[in-house]
């Protein structure tokens, strides 16, 4: 049986079996050649990832931002200056805001009446002697009336004493009618008295007073300057003595009371300085000063109160507010930005600082990008680098630089952080106080490449 395979192999001797090997060894030579005679730019990857490392310098991490007053306002960054503030070796309480019971007051009326018009709101402002609010009654009438009929009253009884004096010089007269017009008088002249000072407490000039000008309506006064906290009553409400109209409060005179405890009493002593904050809205900074502390418990809090006199601007404070203080222990101050102002990066801090320096500028080769791609002639290329200059030309009228510097944090308190410098900037340079976050993500985003 014959096989249906048909196997020829070759018959080798000495000499073609070397002229065979030959050939072989020939054309793997062509072959490996043709591979190292491409030339660069054809596409290939003809070097390994550590060389293309050695051929690139490593580029510094950018450090100056660049923003548009559009971006700037868009964000709402805010810009501020390093301060110096009190935030180490200090003491935080709680308390609240008062006034002095002598700083406080009701507008009344010394006489009942009825409401005719209030002339004041609350949180108006009034001047001591202002007129509150206006009442009326009849019976302010009959007052008036009384006083005009007792001063004609007078006017006999002086007529008629003078003539009890002439018959007594001529024993024509009896001594007891003169003694009787005397008493007479002199009763009329107190009643007189008596009834200018009740109309002149009423608001009203007894010397204006006449049968033709008789006043129903009366006023009331504010009897300090101040603010009107309260409103008590209303217009056709019935008013006396004893039913105050408003409440005015002098905040010119507020001062604190601090509620501090025991263990914490011996670290504070008049004339010291605080720093404190309304507790809900702890934004505006105020100051005061300590010139009291108490020498018994508060009723069984076992707190001391510890009086400070509120200095500076007042503006917002209204008595009864709730406080958050900080009571500076010694006199030691510190460099301090707000805490918004500090950014965290790779384990360090920093803040951004407005500068005059320029950010830093990359070129690439022209004609290629970062790897090495052709992007198109050189007329187009000369077109492309034209727009851009255009468009920086533009930004640069309207931009703002910041620099990002490295700060050491200190102690936090009450909104600020201390800081200090790892490198000098200027006296009075601005720093960014709010929107420090998106200076340093549009920092940050610098380094990714453009797309073409």
């Amino acid at each position: 049986m014959k096989s249906i395979y048909n196997f020829q192999f070759p018959i080798f001797n000495d000499k073609n079996f070397k002229s065979y090997l030959l050939s072989i060894i020939l054309s793997l030579t062509i072959l490996f050649s043709s591979c190292h005679n491409h030339k660069e730019g054809d596409g290939h990857d003809h070097g390994t990832t550590e060389t293309k490392a050695e051929e690139h310098h490593e580029e510094a991490e950018p450090t100056i931002a660049s923003l548009t007053a559009e971006q700037i306002k868009t964000v709402g960054i805010q810009l501020g200056t390093v301060e110096q503030k009190q935030l180490t070796a200090t003491l935080k309480v709680n308390g609240n805001l008062k006034v002095p019971n002598n700083n406080k007051a009701n507008a009344t009326s010394l006489y009942g009446g009825v409401i005719k018009t209030i002339n004041v709101q609350t949180g108006s402002y009034v001047k001591k002697g202002q007129v509150i609010a206006t009442i009326a009654n009849p019976q302010f009438i009959q007052l008036q009336e009384e006083y005009l009929s007792t001063a004609s009253k007078i006017t006999f009884a002086e007529q008629e004493l003078a003539r009890q004096k002439e018959l007594n010089e001529g024993n024509a007269g009896a001594k007891k009618n003169l003694q009787s017009a005397t008493a007479e008088l002199n009763g009329l002249r107190t009643r007189k008295a008596s009834l200018q000072q009740q109309i002149q407490l009423m608001g009203i000039n007894p010397n204006s007073v006449s049968n033709e000008n008789l006043k129903s309506i009366l006023v009331v006064t504010s009897p300090i300057g101040g603010t009107v906290s309260n409103v008590f009553a209303k217009i056709g409400s019935y008013v006396d003595v004893s039913s105050p109209v408003v409440e005015i409060v002098d905040n010119g005179s507020l001062h604190l009371d601090l509620n501090v405890f025991e263990k914490d009493l011996p670290m504070l002593t008049v004339g010291q300085t605080i720093h404190f904050r309304i507790t809900n809205n702890a934004v505006e900074d105020y100051n005061a000063k300590i010139y009291a502390i108490g020498s018994s418990f508060e009723d069984d809090s076992k707190t001391v109160a510890v009086h400070a006199i509120v200095q500076g601007n007042k503006t917002g404070l209204i008595d009864g507010m709730n406080i958050t203080a900080i009571v500076s222990l010694n006199n030691v101050t510190a460099p301090a930005v707000p805490t918004d102002a500090i950014v965290e990066a790779d384990g360090k801090y920093f803040v951004f600082v407005v500068t005059d320096k320029k950010p830093e500028e990359h070129h690439e080769e022209e004609g290629a990008d970062e790897h090495g791609h052709e992007h198109g002639s050189t007329a187009e290329a000369d077109e492309h680098k034209h727009k851009e200059d255009e468009t920086h030309n533009v930004e640069k009228e309207t931009m703002t630089n910041f620099e990002k510097i490295e700060v050491v944090k200190g102690f936090s308190n009450m909104g600020y952080t201390a800081v200090t410098f790892v490198t000098d900037i200027p006296a009075g340079a601005k720093i960014v106080t709010k929107g420090a976050f998106f200076v340093n993500a549009k920092l940050t985003n610098k380094g990714e490449g453009h797309s073409h």
